[in-house]
């Protein structure tokens, strides 16, 4: 899982990219990717969601490189 920010500037949304490389939306589990939510406490929730009952996100442009 990897956390990433989407959409038009200033006005981007949360979201993760699973492990199939699918971008799915976290705007219905958190507001924003911010100091607060990479507290433990919070990635820990999320990482027990169901990524696969998270919304994709389709026509989003996004791109990045990730090192685990």
């Amino acid at each position: 899982m990897k956390l990433v920010r989407y959409g038009e500037r200033g006005v981007e949304r949360p979201g993760l990219v699973d492990v199939s490389g699918t971008l799915r939306d976290l705007s219905g589990e958190i507001e924003d990717i911010t100091p607060e939510t990479l507290s433990p406490t919070i990635l820990d929730r999320l990482r027990g969601l169901d990524t696969d009952a998270l919304p994709d996100v389709v026509g989003a442009c996004w791109s990045g490189k990730f090192s685990r």
